[in-house]
């Protein structure tokens, strides 16, 4: 039995010489270590031995375990250390080479747009003035010369949270709020940009966009300072060679209004298809503030008067990129959004 053990020994210390990995090397601890292992199976034949010899085989076999044992952990150090190695070659850092850039992001193009808006008003003296998304049905109709059942609410579906509760739909009741803090003062130079909700969605038109409402209240406002302030917006937003021209409209809180329409950067009026051939671009609407939304406001008409207008975002950064769909704005198409 002395001669097994030594022969176990050999045969198992020449396998861990040669095994070339963690698995290999589990096999051979199970295979002579292991619960039915040969070593295990010498032991158990101990009891066909006498008394004078189990204790001999015994501290051999304990030896032997001992031995492979500590070989089996010595050749797992080793192994490991190699695949360390092994690995750190293949994934090698070398210092010497140049960083990698970092790429940094950039402000979407409505941002931009938005940001653009509020620096050409600001410029021109007005202030910017926010208010709720969540609106009262009186700021956002009423107060705006809107009243209830009015056939004009048909031009705003609308979100209602109850009868008296809506989501926006324009940025125009800012302006109502404003006259409210701020009436009888004069001037008042007021831009409200933000989000508004209505229920549009196809290519032109969203369900939600950014808007920016601004209006003027001073004596002696006249139609010809609404055309100059919107010339001069045009001129700096689109390009100094830009005009303007006003088309008679209707919108219930202005009187006389009128849709404002730029000339075509692309064929500089000739018409192309770009304008429909028409030589001009539709880029907001606009007019005099009505007596009856000054008098609501607590303001007499008699001695004052202004102007308002009221622009999409979305509808400013297509004319100015050349974009086609609105939804393009909303997808967030790293491809897109990086052109601008």
């Amino acid at each position: 039995m002395l001669e097994q053990l030594r022969k176990i020994q050999a045969e198992a210390e020449e396998m861990i010489k040669t095994a070339i990995d963690l698995p290999a090397l589990n096999e051979i601890r199970v295979r002579y270590l292991g619960k039915k292992g040969e070593l295990t199976q010498v032991l158990r034949g101990m009891g066909r031995l006498s008394a004078e010899e189990r204790p001999l085989v015994g501290k051999q076999a304990n030896e032997v375990r001992d031995y492979l044992e500590e070989q089996i952990q010595s050749k797992t150090r080793q192994i490991k250390e190699q695949e360390k190695t092994k690995k750190l070659r293949e994934e090698a850092l070398d210092v010497t080479l140049p960083g990698r850039r970092i790429g940094l992001g950039r402000r979407h193009p409505l941002t931009q747009i938005m940001d653009e808006i509020q620096g050409i008003f600001l410029g021109m003296g007005f202030e910017i003035v926010e208010g709720p998304e969540v609106e009262l049905d009186y700021y956002n109709f009423e107060a705006l010369n809107i009243p209830k059942d009015h056939p004009a609410r048909d031009m705003q579906d609308s979100f209602y949270i109850t009868p008296e509760i809506l989501l926006r739909t324009h940025t125009s009741p800012v302006q109502a709020r404003t006259y409210e803090a701020r009436v009888p003062e004069v001037p008042v130079r007021i831009i409200a940009p933000g989000k508004v909700y209505r229920r549009d969605d196809d290519a032109t038109h969203s369900p939600m966009f950014q808007q920016v409402e601004g209006f003027l209240i001073d004596r002696q406002v006249s139609l010809a300072d609404l055309k100059g302030t919107l010339l001069a917006f045009a001129r700096q937003m689109f390009g100094q060679d830009r005009e303007i021209r006003l088309r008679p409209s209707f919108f219930p809180f202005t009187e006389p209004s009128a849709e404002v329409d730029v000339s075509c950067g692309m064929c500089h009026g000739a018409g192309c298809r770009t304008c429909s051939y028409t030589g001009w671009l539709e880029i907001l609407g606009a007019g005099m503030v009505h007596p009856r939304v000054l008098e609501i406001a607590g303001y007499d008409p008699e001695k004052v008067s202004g102007f308002a207008f009221g622009m999409g975002v979305e509808r400013i950064a297509m004319l100015k990129y050349g974009i086609d769909d609105m939804r393009l704005l909303f997808e967030n198409d790293l491809r897109f959004l990086q052109q601008f």
